[in-house]
């Protein structure tokens, strides 16, 4: 048995300690491993143990590919250890492990890195991230944290961020949880986006009185409308035009409640029921966000959907393994692209996001000379006793009219009044600094979205 007295001295204590005599002191060299971006990108990367062995991130789910295999000689030696000629030998030569290149843009994250910070310490929150995502092809270009491990020092930084917390933490999502509840509406051919409905401040639907987070006039709306105004009266309506069972199908096929697997450990799938088990108010509740949680990286694949002409495409970290001799192999994600719902759906959800964006809660989402849309949400968040706090998101889909970007930012436990947080100004910065960086032409076409009400004047107050 032995104990190590210290890890990763300098050459120059080495020596010292061994000058002392001690008997049975010796000094060990090890492999170190280097990250010369620091903190950037640190949890998704991840570190390793003194021993070499992944324990956090890609180094940890990607070990093997990293390792490579050791090689071995065999061949017999004699009484005094000289290797005997012309003996058997045998020889099996080490093989080299492989490069893992990422989707991660290193700017990208350290730009959403910065800027998630900031709105966390401007509402003293307990954590936020962003996702950006392209919308297109579902390459996650950052898994952006609030606060940042540097792998070279993990034990510095709250074991919280040594994982994407947007890959770990689960949280209701709130109105942003009803894209999907109109997205099923609309794709089921129950409803369209300019059907007329009564939507009071408040309403009770089987016993269950559901309320909107701020008392208004009864309005004759459009589905848009609804939509762009996040009412929850509004939404329980249009959402019970198809059963229970019909929702619960679509939020599955969404990816709600399923695990996604990137090619990362530690996922989290969130709590996702089956509609027989909702209890009388779960019913109402699901079609607004509440009663069921995912993480960021759910909410933005589903907006990735209704980006991509209502095709899911697999989310994609790892880009591809490269080999000593420079051969590159594409990583094969485990699922397949999925259609969950219609072309003509997706294209109309994306005019009632614009709507929200131009007409609703996310105004301060706008960037001059691009269409953006998008869903704000702010939903409970639940602790040791019950809901104690607040998750407050927006996820955003830029430019809408030939979308190219995903970006979804959380902030969870923001302190002051709720009526104040806003995310949305964050979501437009990193957008602002996508669309330059890409080089992305500005929008030819000005927005193109639905009445909020039947009949005018669409401005009214709140």
């Amino acid at each position: 048995p032995y104990r190590v007295v210290s890890r990763r001295v300098t050459p120059e204590v080495k020596e010292e300690a061994l000058e002392i005599g001690i008997p049975g002191l010796i000094s060990e060299p090890v492999a170190d491993r280097m990250y010369p971006n620091g903190g950037v990108a640190g949890s998704v990367i991840g570190f390793n143990g003194h021993d070499g062995q992944g324990l956090e991130g890609i180094e940890r789910s990607q070990d093997k590919r990293l390792s490579g295999q050791t090689g071995e000689r065999i061949f017999e030696i004699s009484a005094d250890g000289v290797r005997i000629p012309n003996a058997s030998f045998s020889e099996t030569p080490a093989v080299n492990g492989n490069d893992v290149q990422l989707t991660i843009d290193q700017d990208v994250s350290w730009y959403a890195q910065e800027a998630i910070a900031s709105k966390v310490d401007e509402y003293n929150a307990e954590w936020g991230n962003i996702v950006v995502m392209d919308a297109k092809s579902g390459e996650i270009l950052a898994l952006s944290d609030s606060e940042t491990v540097d792998p070279t020092d993990p034990s510095e930084t709250d074991p919280l961020f040594w994982r994407p917390t947007a890959l770990s933490q689960a949280f209701e999502p709130g109105s942003t949880g009803k894209a999907v509840t109109f997205a099923a509406a609309l794709d089921s051919g129950e409803v369209t986006p300019e059907d007329k409905w009564t939507v009071p401040h408040s309403q009770t639907f089987n016993n269950e009185e559901i309320n909107d987070s701020m008392p208004h006039d009864t309005h004759d709306m459009t589905t848009a409308g609804i939509f762009t105004r996040s009412y929850n009266t509004g939404t329980v309506q249009v959402a019970t035009q198809l059963s229970a069972e019909e929702r619960w199908e679509y939020m599955k096929d969404f990816g709600i409640g399923e695990p996604i697997d990137i090619g990362m450990t530690n996922v989290n799938k969130g709590l996702f029921t089956s509609w027989e088990n909702w209890d009388r108010r779960q019913h109402f509740t699901t079609t607004f966000g509440q009663g069921y949680s995912l993480t960021s990286l759910h909410t933005t694949r589903i907006f990735q959907a209704l980006a991509n002409g209502g095709k899911m495409m697999p989310p994609r970290i790892i880009d591809s393994y490269i080999d000593e001799d420079g051969i590159e192999t594409e990583w094969e994600p485990p699922t397949e692209p999925q259609q969950v719902v219609s072309e003509e759906t997706a294209d109309d959800m994306l005019k009632l996001m614009e709507g929200v964006v131009e007409e609703g809660t996310a105004y301060n989402a706008q960037i001059d000379g691009y269409r953006v849309g998008g869903k704000t949400g702010t939903g409970q968040a639940a602790g040791a006793g019950g809901y104690d706090g607040h998750t407050t998101s927006f996820t955003g889909v830029v430019p809408i009219d030939d979308p190219q970007f995903i970006v979804s930012v959380a902030v969870h436990r923001p302190q002051g009044e709720w009526e104040s947080w806003q995310v949305t100004d964050t979501a437009a910065d990193v957008m602002e600094y996508l669309l330059s960086k890409y080089s992305v032409p500005p929008s030819e076409t000005g927005p193109q979205i639905y009445d909020v009400f039947t009949e005018d004047p669409q401005e009214r107050p709140w």
